[in-house]
């Protein structure tokens, strides 16, 4: 009886000790960032923050493919390649390219190294241009990285700058708005009020809506976003490269907007604030002179009727 007991109590030290285990890994699983309650991307739950080591690899793998495979390795110059070109030649990224980009290979070592140079993408291209053949009917071929940045942004969804290329593409080689104005959206879902997604959903309200009104209220709310998220933030980081370049295309692009609606004094406010931020000060003034001939200019008086 006595060892009977003894079994049923340490059953039930042992069923207390398995709950209260059970309990603990739970609130630990809960809080994991690999969870597939939060995400249900079984790579996010296989590799956690390794994912975005995958995307980045993704996401030069779409340059790569932006440049028919003439492309920099490891071994090879890439300071003319800091930033994608797929994503510098959108307007809406800051460039950190710098020296030739045409000659990261240098120059043969030797004659097998010239003779096989022979075989390999040899030329600088983009695929919007034509790519190798330089044929812009085939432009729209640049369509070829778009899986490649879906990969990238499904594995990293804080890159802003993989929604911001995907959506440029789309609307602007591929003709699909409303596909690049989800993409925005989406990515907007995962960085609120991000102003570098902010001012590409306005490029599509104003380019391709042409609808003035929200563009501007876009706009708007990218620059309030933008001071909210710099203040108390030291100048080194408040007046960095990045963010200068992001405060001057908002605006310039507000002063466009506001000269396509006949405001010249909105518009010359908007560049003299963009002014403060630009590398190219004095082409800014070049226009705001423009502006304020236009805005002395008196108003055009009809011609009277002939009797």
């Amino acid at each position: 009886m006595k060892t009977t007991r003894s079994y049923v109590l340490l059953l039930l030290l042992l069923v207390v000790l398995c709950s209260g285990l059970a309990a603990n890994v739970d609130c630990w699983y809960m809080g994991w960032p690999g969870n597939h309650e939060s995400s249900f991307n079984p790579l996010e739950v296989m590799i956690g923050e390794g994912q975005k080591l995958f995307a980045g690899s993704f996401y030069r793998e779409a340059d790569v493919y932006y440049h028919s495979g003439y492309y920099p390795t490891i071994f090879d110059n890439q300071e003319a390649f800091k930033t994608a070109h797929m994503a510098e030649d959108t307007g809406a990224v800051a460039s950190h390219n710098q020296g030739d980009e045409a000659g990261f290979m240098g120059p043969p070592l030797d004659f097998f190294d010239a003779f096989n140079r022979y075989f390999i993408p040899n030329r600088h291209t983009h695929l919007d241009e034509g790519g190798p053949t330089d044929d812009l009917s085939k432009s729209g071929e640049v369509r070829e990285i778009l899986p490649w940045l879906k990969i990238s942004s499904d594995l990293d969804p804080e890159n802003v700058q993989t929604y911001v290329v995907t959506a440029y593409w789309l609307r602007t080689r591929m003709g699909k708005v409303a596909e690049g104005e989800q993409v925005l959206r989406e990515g907007l879902r995962y960085n609120p009020n991000n102003p570098q997604l902010l001012y590409e959903l306005g490029r599509v309200y104003f380019e391709n809506y042409h609808d003035l009104r929200r563009a501007r209220n876009i706009w708007e709310a990218a620059l309030g976003s933008w001071e909210q998220q710099m203040a108390g933030k030291p100048d080194s980081v408040k007046f960095s490269f990045d963010n200068k370049f992001i405060v001057e295309q908002l605006q310039t692009h507000l002063a466009l907007l506001e000269e396509t609606a006949g405001n010249f004094s909105a518009a010359i406010a908007h560049l003299e604030q963009a002014k403060l931020v630009s590398p190219a000060p004095d082409r800014l003034q070049k226009q705001i002179d423009e502006l304020k001939q236009k805005l002395a200019a008196p108003a055009n008086v009809p011609a009277a009727a002939p009797h």
